[in-house]
């Protein structure tokens, strides 16, 4: 469930918002911020593909040395719906661009969305600035323990701190400096306590994020 990167291998460490399939926008902004992919490293928030027009690009990231990401709910998703064979929820969430792939590229398609059954739910990240947590929706405690057993559905689809938050019932997570959240599409990048939701809706019109952390 959970994974550990050191930031003494790194010159600079990334943070990026849900892309769902927009790698057209990634790339230059990487460019502009002069990313080197052997000295940096980027870390996704989770939720690579759907609704977006590039999401087998975006899913190809994973091979990528200089790339991490977590589990997002639109990857369980499409694992769920390739093993069961039930593709209708999918399709309904974003994941009608699977049906449009040619066979070669389906075939490419359940490659990686094999592979991501060894993505983490958390990713936990030691930098310079201090120590940063990394999951999809939410951290289900009030408490951040490595290795600590928590509900991997809510981690992947809660929305109830945010709405606390954004309803004024704030409440801190205890054991690291911060904690980087994506899942729920905002206008803007929103900051509550040592909680970050970075997730801006790139996909629909508005900004994708990308953060640093080192």
């Amino acid at each position: 469930m959970y994974q550990r990167i050191d930031g003494k291998s790194w010159r600079h460490i990334w943070l990026i918002g849900d892309l769902h399939g927009c790698f057209n926008l990634l790339m230059p902004k990487l460019q502009a911020h002069e990313f080197n992919p052997y000295q940096d490293v980027l870390i996704s928030v989770g939720d690579l593909i759907d609704r977006g027009p590039d999401s087998l690009k975006c899913l190809e990231l994973i091979h990528q040395k200089w790339f991490f990401a977590i589990r997002g709910n639109h990857e369980q998703m499409a694992m769920d719906a390739l093993e069961h064979q039930q593709l209708s929820l999918w399709e309904l969430n974003g994941g009608e661009w699977f049906e449009h792939c040619t066979a070669s590229e389906q075939a490419e398609v359940r490659r990686l969305l094999q592979a991501c059954h060894q993505l983490p739910y958390v990713i936990e990240v030691d930098a310079e600035s201090g120590v940063h947590v990394v999951a999809h929706a939410d951290y289900p405690a009030a408490h951040y323990q490595w290795q600590q057993e928590v509900d991997w559905h809510r981690v992947l689809w809660d929305r109830q701190r945010l709405s606390d938050h954004l309803a004024g019932n704030h409440a801190q997570i205890d054991g690291a400096d911060h904690f980087w959240f994506g899942h729920t599409p905002l206008k803007h990048r929103y900051d509550a306590l040592n909680q970050h939701y970075i997730d801006t809706g790139a996909v629909f019109g508005g900004e994708l994020t990308l953060v640093q952390l080192q």
